[in-house]
């Protein structure tokens, strides 16, 4: 049984910096992908970020491209994202995601539906 745990949340000023953390168990091979999602106050879960689990690929939404790095400890079995250049408009809950499915390629955009395994999130406030 896999789980995802996340981590790392709270409030921020615009402009500022937070790192998400995702602990994952049970079993994560290399080709699988970690995906963040988020969810805004009022609004559908929206994908954010990818890496596969081996390290050789990531993939982010065109509002966080240049501000968010999504990465991987595998040593440590732990998956992160750093957000940088924070705006009020991240404000959500974030969400990391498992998907045993994933094949590659050079576009992967998920849906929440692709997944097979979730974190129960973590909130994420920026403050104008």
């Amino acid at each position: 049984q896999v789980q995802l745990v996340e981590s790392g949340g709270g409030l921020v000023q615009a402009g500022g910096s937070l790192r998400l953390s995702c602990a994952a168990s049970g079993r994560t091979l290399d080709t699988y992908a970690m995906v963040w999602f988020r969810q805004p106050p009022g609004k559908e879960r929206e994908f954010v970020a990818a890496i596969r689990w081996a390290g050789d690929r990531e993939y982010y939404a065109d509002s966080v491209k240049g501000r968010f790095t999504v990465s991987r400890d595998n040593a440590n079995d732990t998956l992160y994202l750093r957000m940088t250049s924070l705006k009020p408009e991240d404000t959500a809950v974030y969400y990391c995601a498992q998907d045993v499915d994933y094949v590659g390629g050079y576009w992967y955009h998920p849906s929440p539906d692709d997944m097979d395994h979730w974190g129960k999130g973590t909130l994420v406030t920026v403050s104008s």
